[in-house]
């Protein structure tokens, strides 16, 4: 496959990782300009059945690319790209408003700290009705094939900034939905679990700390009960690690109003293992995750059970059922 490239004038402006003497205004309270180029390609998705050969790319620093040949030519959505929330069409020049994008930790290892692009929905009823999510902005979505975005954000929370309910700059770790209700659409977020039922237009915070449900990075669900959705809960971000030294994984069947937790099968002692946000995958009553540890873990009773499938692999990004 051909390398995926920024065309020619593609800037976007810069992002510093806050640190305690980080000074926003600096320098001189000017916006500061880069080109483009591909850091990484966060995620890759498929179009629907009725377009044979559309691939879609989400990458740090933020882009959206399309294909319609499998892969073999890309291009860049400008409308996303060039949207109000990120300075506007700084193809065409500097910035006409504020780039309300910030960056992602998942970028400093590139020696940035640029947001990114790391899911992509495809609504199965109508391939022009697209959600992505991005970290750290949020849900934008649209309705037109990618002529115009919007953020979809309501009712998101950020318990990390001044204001926890801005329109953008939240941080969904990933963003999934469910196939046979496509208005059902799940998320773990940097600051909790939350569930829509309305297509994204308002979200529901359904973490249960209690029960260790809250932070975490993966989210599956159910491919025709847009209600039941699972996570593998981490301790925190401080602490990227299973809580209390053992792994579980949760499910709800009611939309996030109650949770039960699953061991049967994981290791409850000494478990460092983090699931990253493409590591889990669910197809009818089997579910599959991997681990940064390099462990694969297969339940074929919709989580209630695990054996292991490998142990001492390198760290597993991703996990799909074909």
């Amino acid at each position: 496959m051909p390398p995926i490239k920024y065309p020619e004038g593609a800037r976007y402006i810069v992002k510093y990782l806050p640190t305690p003497d980080f000074d926003p205004t600096s320098p001189e309270g000017q916006p500061e300009y880069r080109d483009a180029t591909v850091f990484k390609i966060w995620n890759i998705a498929f179009g629907s059945t009725d377009q044979p050969g559309r691939l879609y790319a989400g990458t740090i620093p933020g882009g959206l690319f399309i294909s319609n040949d499998g892969g073999m030519n890309w291009e860049l959505n400008r409308p996303l790209w060039n949207h109000e929330s990120r300075g506007g069409d700084l193809f065409n020049g500097d910035a006409t408003s504020e780039n309300r994008w910030q960056g992602t930790p998942a970028s400093v290892d590139y020696g940035v700290f640029e947001p990114g692009i790391h899911s992509i929905i495809v609504d199965p009823r109508d391939p022009a009705h697209i959600h992505v999510a991005a970290s750290t902005a949020g849900v934008i979505e649209t309705g037109d094939g990618g002529q115009t975005w919007a953020g979809r954000n309501k009712g998101m929370l950020m318990d990390y900034l001044p204001n926890p309910e801005a329109e953008w700059g939240h941080d969904p770790h990933f963003v999934t939905g469910c196939p046979d209700q496509p208005d059902h659409l799940w998320q773990q977020n940097h600051c909790g679990v939350f569930f829509s039922d309305d297509g994204a237009r308002t979200w529901r915070k359904v973490s249960l700390p209690d029960a260790g449900v809250h932070f975490g990075f993966p989210i599956a669900v159910d491919e025709h009960d847009g209600r039941t959705a699972w996570v593998v809960p981490a301790r925190g971000d401080s602490e990227r690690m299973a809580i209390g030294g053992g792994l579980r994984v949760s499910r709800t069947t009611d939309g996030g109003r109650s949770w039960q937790s699953f061991r049967n099968g994981l290791p409850q002692q000494n478990a460092y293992d983090i699931v990253l946000r493409h590591a889990l995958d669910v197809a009818g009553d089997c579910l599959c995750f991997g681990s940064t540890t390099g462990n694969v873990y297969l339940s074929e009773d919709r989580g209630e059970t695990w054996r292991c499938l490998g142990n001492n692999l390198p760290p597993v990004y991703s996990v799909r059922f074909g």
